[in-house]
């Protein structure tokens, strides 16, 4: 869903990181090294970035055909 604002482990603060460590990592850069440049050192910290799964667009796609299908039956 959406990267949680603190680390759950340890209670680090990550959310702010991850918007940069995304994009960096889909240029093609090294996970390991974005995540050693953003200061990112704990093994929990590291967890949470590397086993985000980002699906929040997938379920909107779902929001917009409930919006539309109850929309049309309203009509």
């Amino acid at each position: 869903m959406i990267i949680p604002v603190r680390c759950f482990t340890c209670g680090a603060l990550i959310g702010d990181k991850w918007e940069e460590f995304a994009r960096r990592v889909s240029q093609g850069e090294d996970p390991k090294k974005v995540l050693d440049d953003l200061g990112i050192k704990r093994y929990c910290c590291r967890r949470m970035f590397l086993s985000h799964v980002e699906i929040i667009d997938e379920i909107l796609k779902f929001e917009e055909v409930r919006i539309k299908a109850t929309e049309k039956f309203r009509k």
